[in-house]
């Protein structure tokens, strides 16, 4: 396995729905890993907490922090916003990410991100999507993913594994 070298600040896990980047997270933080809790205008699923899965903020909230140039990076993603702020982007380890996230990171900091990419099977994501009640149809998710990472290259590790 590929391992980051020391000068590596970051990790950022990035995947299509259902990939697994919100296990790889959890294992990370139990290693101390510091998570950088990302901002939405998305409802949140059943089992999501405001300022653990994400800050669930409204679109105004959201509108204004971008007037206010506190994020790094934010993506508008099947309607709803994702935003990492400045602070965690400098202060935090790991990150989850879309592909348009990514493209949007600074040369410089590029250069200090170790970036993993989870690339399963649809028909595994599309199994473990049913399970969840989320706040997007599956249909709909899949084929968002299927555009957005179309093209994506820019990752360190690839994972194939749904098992990993």
């Amino acid at each position: 396995m590929l391992i980051p070298n020391l000068q590596m600040k970051r990790i950022i896990l990035v995947g299509k729905a259902g990939s697994g980047k919100d296990y790889a997270r959890t294992k990370l933080e139990n290693r101390s890993f510091k998570y950088a809790i990302s901002y939405t205008t998305r409802p949140p699923r059943d089992n999501e907490k405001h300022g653990i899965d994400y800050f669930f903020i409204t679109e105004e909230e959201f509108t204004q922090m971008i007037d206010q140039d506190k994020f790094y990076e934010y993506v508008m993603f099947n309607e709803w916003y994702y935003g990492t702020t400045n602070k965690q982007f400098y202060g935090d380890d790991v990150f989850i990410m879309t592909p348009h996230g990514i493209s949007l990171i600074k040369p410089e900091d590029r250069k200090t991100s170790f970036i993993i990419f989870f690339d399963i099977d649809e028909d595994v994501r599309k199994e473990r999507l049913m399970l969840r009640n989320d706040a997007d149809r599956v249909d709909r998710r899949l084929e968002a993913d299927r555009k957005d990472f179309e093209y994506f290259t820019d990752y360190d590790l690839r994972v194939t594994d749904p098992t990993f």
